[in-house]
């Protein structure tokens, strides 16, 4: 919506800050996708090594 309003008065002004800001933002976008998809490996990272912690300790128990 931002991106759609920041790019609509840039043509209409011409105004080359309000292009910046639409890179700007446009950027942050990326980083906040770029670090939703790490948070998101790293969780299920997590939960793999938790469940392969628990078939060995199951694998151990029963000898």
């Amino acid at each position: 919506m931002i991106k759609k309003i920041a790019w609509n008065a840039f043509k209409n002004t011409g105004d080359l800050n309000t292009y910046l800001e639409l890179k700007q933002i446009q950027n942050i976008e990326q980083q906040i996708k770029e670090q939703d998809q790490n948070n998101i490996i790293l969780k299920n990272e997590q939960q793999m090594e938790e469940h392969n912690g628990n078939s060995k300790n199951e694998w151990y128990n029963n000898f």
